[in-house]
């Protein structure tokens, strides 16, 4: 009954949210902060889904900027989890086909995400420059997926370069972004869905490399972010109530 019901009210929420929001956009179509305005809207959802978001970020972030953020890459319920999280000035990376799906799309596309075509392998560098251009020009920060695909309960999966080089083309620094796991966290049949941890690390200065050694930073951000997932999984293992890691055992 509890899952029907929610699959209902998120149902309507994406519905109206994704009207009203392409109206609020058509009025301003492509404006720096429309996603991240839009996206905590879409966050609020996760109270329906009976999560809670803990969301900490480290004091260097917010004195600087733009910058390429990159983070984790799990499931679907990511338009919920890390949507709530996204800082202001920011968008993200989308299909281009994306801007064909009825509401959801369209205030995508209006709200001003870069539209990419990953079917075509062959224009990744061209990919690379677009977005690189956008940050300089609209004075933007950029959120990406450096695995590129979702691990779906797999961990972190091997990070892909294609973010570290918009980084250095734009040149901005590098936030890792780290979220606790999600796989299997959300039942939509049970009531409380418990916490999920957001950290935003340290700034990686982009100055500090040369189009040489971006694969150093590459790996440099995945060590960290390998190291940072697993703390906070602990972290939120640590602080399970008694009753529920007896349930679990």
């Amino acid at each position: 009954m509890l899952a029907a019901v929610r699959w209902l009210v998120l149902g309507i929420f994406i519905v109206l949210v994704g009207v009203i929001g392409c109206l609020f956009c058509i009025l301003r179509p492509f404006h720096r902060n429309n996603t991240y305005r839009w996206a905590h809207i879409f966050g609020s959802a996760t109270r329906i889904l009976g999560l809670k978001l803990r969301v900490k970020v480290h004091p260097d972030v917010p004195k600087n900027g733009p910058y390429v953020y990159i983070c984790n890459h799990q499931n679907s319920w990511e338009i919920f989890t890390i949507a709530a999280a996204l800082p202001p000035n920011t968008v993200t990376l989308g299909k281009k086909s994306l801007k064909w799906i009825p509401f959801f799309g369209w205030l995508y596309w209006l709200a001003g995400n870069i539209l990419i075509d990953r079917n075509n392998k062959g224009r990744a560098h061209g990919t690379i420059a677009q977005t690189a251009a956008a940050i300089k020009k609209r004075d933007i920060s950029v959120w990406m997926f450096p695995e590129g695909t979702r691990s779906n309960g797999r961990g972190l999966l091997p990070f892909k370069n294609g973010a570290f080089h918009t980084a250095y083309q734009a040149s901005v620094d590098v936030v890792p972004v780290c979220v606790s796991n999600l796989h299997g966290k959300i039942d939509i049949n049970r009531w409380d869905n418990g916490e999920l941890l957001v950290e935003f690390l340290q700034p990686l200065p982009i100055a500090n490399y040369r189009k040489e050694t971006l694969r150093e930073l590459s790996k440099h951000s995945h060590q960290l972010m390998a190291e940072k997932i697993a703390a906070l999984d602990a972290q939120l293992e640590g602080e399970q109530p008694e009753h529920k890691q007896k349930e679990d055992s």
